[in-house]
Order: C-alpha cells, then sequence, then structure tokens
C-alpha cells in the first residue's frame, strides 16, 4: 500500500510518482536499508522533482515493522534525520513532506518459527506486551496495578527493550518536528499507529502535540490517527498544491450519530480522524449542507438500518449521475468495524454493483481501520478531481485503481482470505502471521486461484469497457493479512 499506491494515485492525475528500487524496501521482517535510500536520494532520484514525500521511518529504522523494534540506537536514527535535512539543502526549489508513525501498542505479532524465531518478542511475548502497553498509563485500578506487575516479570528484559524502543521512536520524532520547526522540511505528519483511546502511546501523543503546539502551524505539522495511508494522504496534498486546489469535502454518514463511532485501533472517534485527514491532505471541510462542496465523502458506519442504508445508496446514486457535476462522490466503507459480519460488509459494494454506480464514482475504500480507508478514498477523490481541473485526467489508471481496491477490499478480504487461512488450518497451519516458505507458497497459490476469477467478475460488472491485459496476485508477505495486485486494463 505505502509503495504501489501512491504512484498509482499520480497516474490517475499525469503525475509522476518516482520511488526507489522495491530490493532497498525490505521485506517484512527483514529492514530495508536507510543508507542505501540516502544513496539513492542523493544520486538517483528524479533532479527536477516537484515535491519529496518521504517516510521517517524507513529512512531512520527500515520501515514500519522496523520501527516498532529494538536494535536502532536512537543517536542513529537522529543522524539519519539530519542527513535528510541535509539533502533538502540540495533540492531547495522541491516541497520536502515526511510522514512518521508513534509506535503502535502491540509489536509485530509473528510465531516463534524458521526466519521470525529470533525476531523480537516473538511467541508468547507479543501478546503479554500488547496487554501491558494497553493499561492505563499508570495502572489505576488495584486489579490493574497486580496486572502490571504479573506481566513484567513474565516479560523481564523484554519489557524492557520494548519501553526503551518506545522511548527512542518518541525523542525521534520529536527531533523530527524540532527540524521542522527549523526549516529542514515544510510538512510533517505523524500518525498513531494502531491504538486505543487508552494506553501508553498517549504520553507519547501528548508530547508531541505539545511541541507541535507550541512551535509549528497546524498547516505544518499534525498529529492523527493512520499509518499506512499517510504517503497516500500526502502524495494527494501535493497533487491538489500543483493544481492550485483545496478542495471542498463534505461528510455524510449512512446514519444519525455516524461519526461518534469508535474504532478500536484509533484513539479518536472516527469524525476526528475524518476532519484530520481533510486537513492533512490539504482539503477543506465544509458543512453537509454547502452546496460549494468539490467531494461529496459517504461514510458507510457500522448497525446502519435497512431504510438508511436504502438511502444512502440512493445519495451516492444521485451524486454520481453527471460525471461534471461537481460534488463528485467518494465512498469509504467502514463496515468492517464490524468484526466478521461478512454479510454486512459485502452489502454496500454489492448494492453498488447492483445500481450500476461502482463504476462511476470518484473514489472507494473500504479497510482496515477507519484512517487507512478513508486516508485511502479522499487523496483518489483528490487526484481525480485535480486531474480533471489540469486536463491530465487518466480514466484507465482510475479505473485499475478503483478495480485494485474493490478486489482487494471486497472480495479479498470479504471472501478470499477466509477461505485461504481455513485451507491452512487444514492443513495443520493454525498462525497466519508468518508462514513457512512451503506454507507461504502454498497460500499465494490459493490466494491467487481464488482471487483471480473475482477480480475478473468485479471488472465485467463494474468496467464493461474495459479488458483485462495482465493481473499480477500475490501475497506481499509471508503472511494471509493482505494482498497485492498488479492490474493492467486497456479499453474494449
Amino acid at each position: 500500500m505505502t509503495l504501489q499506491l501512491p504512484q498509482m494515485l499520480g497516474a490517475i492525475a499525469g503525475v509522476r510518482v518516482a520511488a526507489p528500487p522495491r530490493a532497498l524496501l525490505g521485506h517484512y521482517l527483514e529492514p530495508g536499508d536507510p543508507l542505501a535510500l540516502e544513496r539513492w536520494l542523493r544520486d538517483e532520484s528524479p533532479h527536477d522533482a516537484a515535491a519529496f514525500i518521504l517516510s521517517t521511518d524507513m529512512l531512520e529504522y527500515g520501515g514500519l515493522v522496523a520501527s516498532r523494534a529494538p536494535g536502532t540506537a536512537a543517536y542513529v536514527a537522529q543522524t539519519r534525520l539530519r542527513d535528510l535535512a541535509a539533502f533538502r539543502a540540495q533540492r531547495p526549489q522541491a516541497a520536502f513532506d515526511v510522514f512518521g508513525t508513534v509506535m503502535r501498542l502491540a509489536p509485530t505479532g509473528v510465531p516463534a518459527i524458521g526466519g521470525a524465531a529470533d525476531f523480537f518478542a516473538a511467541g508468547d511475548a507479543v501478546d503479554w506486551l500488547t496487554q501491558y502497553a494497553n493499561l492505563p498509563d499508570p495502572p489505576r485500578t488495584m486489579e490493574d496495578k497486580a496486572l502490571a506487575a504479573k506481566l513484567a516479570a513474565e516479560l523481564g528484559g523484554d519489557l524492557s527493550a520494548y519501553l526503551a524502543a518506545r522511548a527512542r521512536d518518541r525523542e525521534t520524532d520529536l527531533f523530527a518536528l524540532q527540524l521542522t520547526a527549523e526549516g529542514s522540511f515544510d510538512r510533517i505528519v505523524i500518525g498513531q499507529d494502531d491504538a486505543g483511546p487508552v494506553g501508553l502511546h498517549l504520553r507519547d501523543v501528548a508530547a508531541l502535540r505539545g511541541f507541535a503546539g507550541r512551535w509549528l502551524s497546524p498547516e505544518r505539522a499534525s498529529i492523527e490517527p493512520g499509518a499506512d495511508e499517510l504517503g497516500m494522504i500526502l502524495t494527494g496534498a501535493e497533487i491538489a498544491r500543483e493544481a492550485h486546489l483545496v478542495p471542498r469535502i463534505r461528510v455524510r454518514y449512512s446514519r444519525a450519530g455516524g461519526g461518534s463511532v469508535q474504532d478500536p485501533l484509533e484513539f479518536a472517534p472516527i469524525d476526528a480522524t475524518i476532519g484530520d485527514i481533510i486537513r492533512a491532505c490539504g482539503a477543506t471541510r465544509v458543512a453537509e449542507g454547502d452546496v460549494r462542496a468539490d467531494i461529496d465523502l459517504f461514510v458507510r458506519v457500522p448497525r446502519t438500518n435497512a431504510a438508511d442504508a436504502s438511502a444512502f445508496v440512493d445519495a451516492i446514486a444521485a451524486a454520481a449521475v453527471d460525471g461534471a457535476k461537481l460534488p463528485r462522490p467518494a465512498v469509504a466503507d467502514l463496515t468492517f468495524l464490524d468484526a466478521g459480519d461478512f454479510a454486512e460488509q459485502r452489502a454496500l459494494v454489492e448494492a453498488l454493483i447492483a445500481r450500476g454506480i461502482a463504476g462511476k464514482i470518484d473514489a472507494f475504500a473500504s479497510w482496515n481501520t477507519t484512517a487507512n480507508t478513508v486516508g485511502t478514498a479522499i487523496p483518489v477523490a483528490i487526484a481525480t478531481l485535480a486531474g480533471r481541473a489540469t486536463h491530465d485526467f487518466d480514466p484507465l489508471a482510475h479505473a485499475q485503481f478503483m478495480l485494485d481496491r474493490y478486489a482487494d477490499d471486497y472480495a479479498f478480504h470479504d471472501f478470499v482470505r477466509e477461505t485461504v487461512n481455513g485451507d491452512l488450518s487444514q492443513r495443520g497451519i493454525g498462525d497466519h502471521s508468518y508462514l513457512l516458505p512451503d506454507a507461504a507458497s502454498f497460500a499465494a497459490s490459493d490466494n491467487r486461484a481464488a482471487l483471480w476469477p473475482r477480480a475478473l467478475a468485479l471488472l465485467s460488472s463494474i468496467y464493461p469497457n474495459y479488458r483485462d491485459m495482465g493481473l499480477t496476485i500475490t501475497l506481499p508477505w509471508d503472511r494471509t493479512f493482505e494482498t497485492e495486485l498488479d492490474i493492467h486494463l486497456t479499453p474494449r
């Protein structure tokens, strides 16, 4: 997502998004190579680039997964940030936007097998650390204090290493904010990786927000829920800036009170997260009745009754009737927050297909967290808006992006992933978070066989004016949590 989707986003608006070689970015538990990435930036990145959008987690530690583990000293990470600031001085005409994360509460969870056997906190320690990190900070009740003491005794040195890594990440994020305040970077967005309204992360968020509030304007720094979507958010913002646009976005929920829904993996209600993302994308939020809106963000939330769901689809259909009329519809489906209710999660996509409007909306996303979903849908809608404004809009690239989302967020997560996990379990493989080579090969083949016909069926029903010219389906990491599609279409 963090590599592929920003490039696809740029193609929609006719903007080239260059990226370093994939081999430099690491692979799951194997970190990327910050020094090689620094050399690539200095020697091989496009000299005419209008903007650089850079992951501090990658350039400091070797990626998001690596940022959750001990190993890189704080002074090393901060030296790498200084080197990045020095590189910025070589490209004074380009905008420099950086994004990073506050460490999530749970370490990367993998079983202690194969290549993961020596990974930090593999096995039972992950669950114990997660329990500890989710306690109130400091523990308040006698029960919380007793549990914290018990977990600390079980964890021993793993707890010390985990807390040290949290402190290192917090101090390095504060240093990135300081460099931004000094002018080394134009903008910084720091996302809180998976963490709810209680836990150790609240101290980190408070420290970062306190510094940002004293030294940086909201336009230059934000600390908000999210992680994987941050590259897309900043790419969408740069596309809008280059097109001289400040998109106006209305938010329309599928039922009354929809904005108060709480994502269990985020520290704020969904309406606050959506507001943060709109601002981070360089857009502005307007009232629901404001007729000057450019984009209507339709947000489907769990527990929407049948009458409200029908009216919600009617409203999307009405907005999608005229492709030239503003506001244009973008859809964020958050029904995955009702985990396990696949009938509810499938309903909206199937209604959009049945009404013939799935291929007429500007954006769709529906997976993992509110920030991931909304942080995908809004940038796509902005890229589409900007592309039309500059006459660089590529409908083929847009169809490829949208089909990727329908195949991934709907077909894979609502149908295929459960099938693949079930097939692995039948083979005696109960943990699907890290697969040994034979199991990974089987899962990849099983996923490809099940997802391929579903993706082609979606193409036929949503985009009948296009045909498949190459569809590659992989499990990018040795687990079943996500899939990756490389879609190539051509007009019929």
